[in-house]
């Protein structure tokens, strides 16, 4: 296993540790979007706010390389970005290689990792 691997595990098992239950990159995303939102809903999420929260989540991450910016929160407490530059075209595997990465990064920023 390399070094890659060996975090990424290091962030699903933190996580399942945290939760009784090891997160996909799906859900981990909509952990990191709840995070920077920073409210929980006691009624659950819709379909749309989870959705919601998972581009956050993707946003999130993908600005730690400069391809997003936070702009500003709007009324209802959600974080807005703004696109600094396009994303190169990737395979689906390069997509979810690089989420991971940024999902490393992130969680040790946060020193749960």
């Amino acid at each position: 296993m390399d070094q890659f691997e060996k975090r990424w595990l290091a962030v699903r098992n933190g996580l399942k540790d945290h939760f009784g239950k090891k997160p996909n990159l799906e859900a981990i995303l909509f952990l990191i979007g709840i995070q920077e939102v920073g409210k929980l809903s006691s009624a659950g999420f819709t379909k749309e706010q989870k959705q919601d929260l998972m581009h956050v989540g993707v946003c999130t991450l993908l600005s730690q390389l400069g391809y997003y910016s936070f702009s500003h929160y709007d009324s209802d407490g959600w974080p807005h970005f703004h696109t600094e530059k396009d994303l190169p075209g990737m395979t689906l595997k390069e997509q979810e290689t690089i989420l991971k990465e940024q999902a490393i990064l992130y969680f040790e920023k946060q020193q749960f990792i």
